[in-house]
């Protein structure tokens, strides 16, 4: 991993912090981050997460208070040779460059990996025993949700994820925060053509299980207690659920059992609860 190389900052219109600016517009970033193959880690922990799954910095800005933590954080890992410029500048003058209040340790512009595709992933998941249960995110848009959703995959063993074309970044600063940095370490990728790609899971043995309400639907109690040895559970976006060619497409339409009223949940809880029932 490069060795920082620590250089101070008083501008904010410095033109070496331009992978910072505006972080709070959400049109520009989702421009931005693509088009250069950088995504913002926020936080110590994060950073430390990204740099563990062996993701590279293209630079760092933190205030100089966590500037040794940083140091450490280096320290502890292989060194190849080379530097990454790290950005130090005071708190008031983050805040001007970021548009928000830096308080979670630093700020990284990360390069993004290359991914894999649908194939090789699920062969190499488990350590390359191949994976047995996936989740499958359609189109959910927020990305606080899908945040959630790879932070409860991680937690209850879920060994690999896959978005949809539509589905939102998980490497979106919001998405890599909220997930306490566990998109690093939950394997994921995405799956395009969808709804196409449930033959893709099918034919390489996948039961797959769309969560929706149906006429036709089996209960996640039924479900577990005929769980196939590999399973892909399908989730859908926010509101409208999964689209009706999805499940169609599906293996098995499932609905979560639900009490006083209420016919569904957010799709994050369903992931949690879905990921921890079948686990």
């Amino acid at each position: 991993m490069p060795r920082p190389d620590l250089q101070t900052v008083t501008d904010p219109t410095d033109p070496r912090l331009a992978d910072y600016v505006s972080l709070t517009d959400v049109a520009l970033r989702s421009r931005h981050e693509p088009a250069k193959g950088l995504y913002i880690a926020e936080s110590s922990t994060v950073l430390g997460r990204a740099l563990a799954a062996g993701h590279r910095p293209r630079s760092v800005l933190l205030a100089p208070r966590w500037v040794s933590d940083l140091e450490r954080m280096l320290a502890a890992l292989p060194d190849d040779g080379t530097s990454v410029p790290v950005y130090v500048a005071e708190e008031p003058v983050l805040e001007q460059i970021t548009g928000f209040h830096v308080h979670r340790g630093a700020l990284a512009s990360m390069h993004r990996p290359v991914l894999p595709d649908v194939g090789e992933l699920l062969a190499g998941a488990r350590g390359g025993a191949g994976a047995r249960r996936v989740a499958v995110l359609e189109d959910v848009v927020d990305h606080t949700n899908v945040g959630a959703a790879f932070r409860s995959a991680a937690a209850l063993g879920v060994d690999a994820v896959l978005v949809t074309p539509r589905c939102a970044d998980p490497l979106y600063r919001r998405s890599v925060r909220v997930s306490m940095g566990t998109v690093f370490q939950v394997p994921w990728t995405r799956i395009d053509p969808w709804p196409e790609g449930v033959e893709v899971l099918r034919e390489a043995g996948f039961v797959t299980a769309a969560l929706a309400l149906s006429d036709d639907s089996i209960t996640l109690d039924e479900l577990v207690a005929d769980q196939p040895e590999r399973l892909a559970l399908v989730l859908g976006a926010e509101g409208h659920g999964l689209k009706d060619g999805t499940i169609a497409a599906c293996d098995r339409v499932v609905r979560i059992p639900m009490a006083g009223g209420v016919d569904s949940l957010n799709v994050a809880a369903a992931a949690a609860v879905a990921f921890w029932a079948t686990r």
